[in-house]
Order: C-alpha cells, then structure tokens, then sequence
C-alpha cells in the first residue's frame, strides 16, 4: 500500500514537472513575439496608413526618412523626443561615413554646425607619438572625418526628413508592436498629449538608440558595459596637432581629444566598468586630477584642470552588443538598437548611415512591401552584406579599447607596445589600420591581415636579438593572449557571414518578382 502511495505521490510530481517544463519551453520559444501581441483596441484611435513606420529620428531613423521619403514612400516616424539631443556619444562621424552621407543627399547637414574638419588621430606613450592620417588623398579635400556636437547634427538631419512632403514626423512613445498572425502590422504608441493611437504599415523599422524599448521584441541582446567614459568640454586651448585628433595611452585610463566646435574639445576618459568613481561624491574629480591629469600634455593640461573644476563632468556607460536579430516578419532592427560597438574610435554613426545606404538600396526595388513574408526573406540578406562594414567597425573598435586600456599584467604591455610600435612604422602599416575604423576600406580580410601582423610584429620584438626558451614563450604568450582577444568578438559577428558570405543563401537573395519595380 505504501509502494503504491509512493508510486502515485511521484507520478503527479512527475506530471507537474512536465507541465512545468511545457510551460518553460513555450515561454522560451515564443519570448520574441511576447511583446508583439495585437493589444486590445479599447480606446485606441487608428491613425492613416503608410508605407513604412520608422520609430525613432536619430541619426539612422531621421536619415532612412530622408532616404526613403526621395524614393517616392509614405514615412510616419515616431519620435519621443524633438529637442535636440545633449549628448557625450555620437560626435565623431569617420570618412566612410561622411561619404554614405553624401550618397544619401545629406552632405549640407555637417555645414553652418561649426563642425571640425579631422584628417586622423596621433596616438602618445610614454614620450613617443604615432600618427594615423585617415587615407583620403583620393577624394576631394572637403572628405574627412566631422567632429561637431551631436545634438546640431541630428536635428539638421531632422529637418532634412521634414522637409520632404511624403515624411511625417510625429512625436510620441511607441509602446509595443502590434502583431498579426507572427506578422508586424504597426504600432501602438502615445502622442506627446497621452492620447493612444495605433498606426499601420507594412514595415516597421525601429531604431530607437541604444537605450531602445522594442530591442527584446526583435533580437536577443547580450549587452556587456567594459567602461564607462568620463566626459569633458575644454575651451581656450589648442590640440598638440591642429586638425588632428589625440589618444593617449596611459595608466589608469586611456584619454581621447577630439574637436567639437571652434571652441571646444571633447575630452573623454575611458574607465573601466569595476572602477568607476562617483561623480557627485567628488570622487570622479579627484581620480581626474590626481591620476589622470599629470599624463595630459602641457598643451591641454590647463584646460583640463578648469573644466574639472567647472564640476561639469558626465559619465556614460559604454556598450558592447553583437546583433542577434529574430527576424520576425514585418518589422526591421538597425542602428543602435540592432548592434552597438565600443565608442572609443567613433565608429557608430558610419556603421548607422552605412545601414541606411543598404536598406535603401535593397528596398528601391519593391513596387509594394504589402506580401511581408516575401519582403522578409529578401530582406535577409541585409544582415549578411552589411558585414564588410558593421565587423570590421565593430570587431576594430571592441578589440583597440580592450588593448588601449590600461595593461592588466606584462602580456598586456607587450600586446599594447607591439600595436603602438607597429602603428609608429607607418605608411601602409598605419593607413591600413586607419583605413579600417575610419570606414574607408572595410575589409575583414585586411582586419585580419594588420591583426596578425601586429602580433608577429610583437613575437618578433621579444625575440631580439637572438630567441631563447623565455622569450619563445613570452611570444606564444603574446599570440594566445592576442587570439582570445580577438576571436571572441569575430565569433560574435558570425566567422561565416564576416569572411565566408558567399556561403550565406541569403547573400542571394533577389526582390520579389511580383513586387519589384523601376526606380
């Protein structure tokens, strides 16, 4: 009787586990649509079709709009906030990307901001400099990388996306998309008076930032923060080098210099995540000038100490995040909200315009994007071409900032001296580097040749003048501690899609027959 009672005691707690684990399971698998579900209408007001909803009027969203709107499409862009933004993030714009700007019309956007014109970055250690000029002696003198303030640029480019009569830009806070059938249909959002609306189209792209709130309805984030950045505006003072950035390489924090107006330079110290100090308890100030300041250069150092005793000092975390869409039919990541790379060599918003000179192109052949499962299949393959630029961008600026940081142990010096001596024989060697995160060659092949290069550079300085057993296995030291620096982040970009992409069905992806049209 007992064996019996045990018996039936353990079958409902093995049904119980089993429902359990049903339910999980389920949970799992459909967490991409959770989000998506078509909410109740209740009060809700139906707003006009369109062609496309983009959400967000950033630097992608206001740039897709602009793009989009010339192509002859009906845009609705939601925006949550028109104000221009006051940002530390998002003031470098590299030559690859100043060139997607102007394939997209947008050239005059840099003019009458008092932008900087930024032939390259000099990089200082220990007393040495190492000088990377970006390689546009092929193009006309005006192309190079742009340094302004941000919040000038993207309202620039706002006004651009307004002035096209198929472009509306509304205000409001999209709350979730709207799903039909594991299709997106629309959104549903809030205008800046609280009234909930919903507007339909059969595309929705959203690209909404890096703080984006629809990012879990469309991908599987996995956002890492390795530093943060401490900024500063310094005014009254020069760069050691007119018209060319600064990075120097010390102990504890690598500091960066760049122009954003006539008046002003950027300074942004990058500090690792474990050990960042609090800002209001005047503890930031104290690490800026006790530990930082005395590696500033004399020309800057002035500056410096008064804009930390301006007490102006903001602090922003910096992310790291490969893109992982789902692919969900009717709806589009790009930008900030699909993928995110460290912004330590200014790489973000060329990789976001570089998008949009892609999504542009691929969807100028549809004459209507209503079959939203034909239209999804074909769009694959923008995940597949954007690789040359978005990996080489992203795996450069992830990789640059784990070995420009402050040297954890001798291994770690050995990597950083070998890239700084490397960098120093420049012609082919530092342009090649340049030519990479300024945009200008994105090659994952040419990522991969400067990187072993640099590490053989390496082996070969602790092998002089003649190898011995310790220095043989300081050098395999060097090229494994290099390899796991790298191959994680190029794994994380996809090995196939980044150097094998003729091997992606996707890559052939052509329009739909029934929906393509002349342009």
């Amino acid at each position: 009787m007992a064996e019996q009672y045990i018996v039936g005691v353990a079958g409902v707690i093995a049904c119980l586990l089993g429902l359990g684990f049903l339910y999980y399971n389920s949970l799992v698998r459909f967490r991409g649509l959770s989000k998506l579900r078509r909410p109740a209408t209740g009060n809700c007001e139906a707003v006009g079709a369109t062609d496309i909803i983009i959400v967000g009027a950033g630097v992608a969203g206001a740039a897709l709009a602009y793009s989009l709107g010339k192509d002859g499409r009906r845009v609705r862009v939601i925006e949550r906030d028109f104000t221009a933004p006051d940002r530390i993030a998002g003031e470098g714009l590299m030559p690859g990307g100043y060139l997607k700007l102007i394939e997209l019309g947008l050239k005059d956007c840099v003019d009458d901001i008092d932008a900087r014109h930024v032939l390259g970055l000099v990089l200082y250690k220990n007393g040495k400099d190492a000088t990377l000029p970006f390689p546009v002696e092929k193009f006309e003198s005006h192309v190079a990388a742009k340094c302004f303030h941000n919040g000038r640029f993207v309202q620039r480019l706002r006004e651009k996306a307004a002035s096209v009569h198929n472009v509306s830009l509304e205000q409001g806070t999209v709350t979730s998309l709207i799903e039909e059938n594991g299709t997106v249909t629309g959104v549903r959002y809030k205008d800046k008076s609280g009234r909930l609306l919903m507007a339909y189209a059969p595309l929705t792209v959203v690209c909404d930032g890096c703080f984006s709130n629809l990012r879990r309805s469309l991908c599987n984030p996995k956002v890492d923060i390795p530093s943060h950045f401490a900024g500063l505006v310094l005014t009254n003072c020069k760069l050691p080098i007119e018209n060319y950035g600064a990075l120097i390489l010390a102990e504890p924090s690598p500091i960066l210099f760049y122009p954003i107006s006539s008046t002003e330079i950027r300074c942004l110290v990058d500090i690792p995540s474990r050990n960042v100090p609090s800002v209001s308890g005047g503890a930031m100030a104290h690490y800026l000038k006790s530990l930082v300041a005395p590696k500033v250069s004399p020309e800057l150092y002035p500056a410096f100490i008064s804009a930390i005793e301006k007490g102006n000092i903001r602090v922003m975390p910096n992310r790291v995040m490969a893109a992982a869409p789902n692919r969900i039919p009717g709806a589009f990541l790009i930008g900030d909200a699909l993928n995110i790379r460290h912004p330590l060599t200014g790489g973000g918003m060329t990789v976001a315009l570089s998008d949009v000179v892609l999504l542009r192109d691929l969807l100028r052949p549809l004459h209507d994007l209503s079959d939203a499962s034909a239209v999804f299949k074909y769009l694959e393959s923008f995940y597949t071409l954007r690789k040359p630029m978005s990996s080489t961008i992203n795996t450069m600026a992830n990789v640059l900032q784990v070995v420009f940081s402050a040297p954890t142990g001798p291994v770690m010096e050995d990597i950083q001296q070998a890239c700084f001596g490397y960098l120093r024989l420049g012609g082919v060697f530092a342009n090649g580097v340049s030519a990479i995160f300024s945009g200008l060659h994105p090659s994952p092949l040419s990522l991969a040749f400067h990187f072993f290069a640099i590490v053989l550079y390496g082996v070969g300085r602790l092998l002089l003048p003649f190898p011995s057993p310790n220095r043989l296995w300081n050098g395999a030291k060097l090229l494994w501690v290099a390899s796991s620096i790298l191959l994680p982040f190029i794994w994380s970009e996809g090995v196939r899609q980044m150097f094998f992409p003729l091997t992606v069905p996707a890559y052939y992806r052509t329009p739909p027959a029934s929906r393509s049209r002349k342009v």
